[in-house]
């Protein structure tokens, strides 16, 4: 499971992902952030039409936010896909791993 933080030093959100989570884990983690933005982007969209007066500051939080919870997201996939290619190249090298009946491994060749 994710470990988050909310301190923010350079104005952006940041989010630590466990080295451990599996990418099956990340890919339902980047799943719920974008469904919190499209969430929020409904709910904005629908103030937005129904005011008589926009409040450009707090329109540009909301922005910020949809703009957090997407990298957010975008993270968590990004993480998910590079485990999954690093766990697929390591299945691929140790299947083209034998070990002879003298236990010294021999490298095939395709």
């Amino acid at each position: 499971m994710p470990v988050y933080d909310t301190a923010r030093t350079d104005g952006r959100a940041r989010h630590y992902i466990d080295p451990e989570a599996p990418a099956h884990d990340l890919l339902n983690d980047a799943t719920a952030w974008l469904q919190y933005a499209r969430g929020l982007t409904g709910l904005l969209a629908d103030l937005v039409h129904e005011s008589d007066t926009v409040d450009c500051a707090q329109l540009a939080l909301s922005l910020e936010a949809i703009g957090a919870l997407t990298h957010m997201g975008v993270q968590c996939t990004a993480q998910a896909h590079a485990r999954m290619c690093w766990e697929q190249t390591r299945a691929a090298s140790e299947h083209d791993r034998v070990v002879n009946g003298a236990g010294i491994e021999i490298q095939t060749t395709k």
